[in-house]
């Protein structure tokens, strides 16, 4: 039997306020994926450049749920074991030799000792299926190759998972489930069609705004503008690894940090580290801060 979504919001308006209240400031668009994706039992699936709030949208909207956020970070070469389950293999062995040291030498027996589901060690997918209501972060799944792709695709449309030696373990309800992708490669279609999907861009001027106040209402007014200016004009030199949100709020954290007043080239170049991560973005901008500057 299909389990039953965990959770059914009352309208996108509903979901905005939930993600403002963990001080995450979406556009409508994201909104309406979010509602579609609860309401409709379905992963969403969020693209776009790092550091645009991504991996954020889960951890807020658990955090507003009152539900565990169980993530699962991708990374090239992951193997289904470190996705799904594993035996633990050295409490097993321990089973064994008690087992024989007791007496017990029948091998039906000895292997209906050990795997038992107290010797399963879970990893996230199955954590997430057998809680049922919790968020489930599948983080960066382009780092994934193809077969890993094709085995979440079985896993999102049956909500269960076969374990040979103990049979087949449903979801209670159906998790809600989050991928992200920084497209470094393009999904398979069938993924695709089985999500809801939504591409977050870089903010507006205005709308980073309202981000930096909403996570550091103690930076000035003025600065923060300031700060966010910068950012946006950055963005636009053609960078290796251009900022995202997450380095806009890193810049603004460390002003704070060191007691700016107010962000001029000088205050700026020791800062750097804050908001570029790459030796070559860091000299270019070195060479246009009088480009740069100055700001609104």
């Amino acid at each position: 039997m299909d389990p039953k979504p965990a959770f059914s919001p009352e309208s996108p308006a509903a979901v905005a306020a939930l993600l403002e209240r963990g001080r995450y400031i979406a556009e409508e668009g994201l909104s309406v994926a979010l509602f579609l994706a609860l309401r409709l039992g379905r992963p969403l699936l969020l693209e776009g450049e790092p550091g645009v709030g991504k991996t954020e949208v889960a951890r807020v909207l658990a955090e507003g749920l009152g539900v565990p956020l169980v993530r699962l970070q991708c990374y090239e070469g992951l193997e289904l074991e470190q996705a799904l389950y594993e035996w633990d293999h050295a409490r097993q062995l321990l089973e064994i030799r008690l087992l024989e040291s007791v007496g017990e030498k029948d091998p039906a027996r000895l292997r209906a000792s050990v795997y038992r589901e107290e010797f399963l060690l879970k990893r996230p997918i199955l954590e997430a299926l057998e809680l049922g209501e919790a968020v489930l972060l599948i983080d960066e799944v382009d780092r994934t190759d193809e077969a890993f792709e094709a085995f979440l695709l079985e896993v999102l449309s049956d909500f269960q998972v076969t374990v040979p030696e103990l049979g087949t373990l449903r979801a209670r309800a159906r998790p809600f489930v989050l991928l992200t992708s920084n497209r470094t490669r393009e999904l398979h279609d069938a993924l695709r069609r089985r999500c809801v999907y939504y591409w977050i861009d870089y903010p507006s001027l205005e709308k980073e705004l309202r981000i930096v106040r909403a996570r550091l209402p103690e930076l000035p007014e003025a600065l923060a503008r300031r700060v966010v200016a910068l950012v946006q004009r950055v963005r636009g030199l053609g960078l290796l690894k251009p900022p995202g949100v997450a380095e806009t709020l890193d810049l603004a954290a460390a002003l704070l940090a060191l007691g700016a007043e107010d962000l001029t080239p000088g205050v700026l170049e020791p800062a750097l580290g804050a908001l570029l991560k790459a030796r070559e973005d860091v000299e270019r901008v070195r060479g246009a801060l009088a480009e740069l500057f100055p700001l609104l």
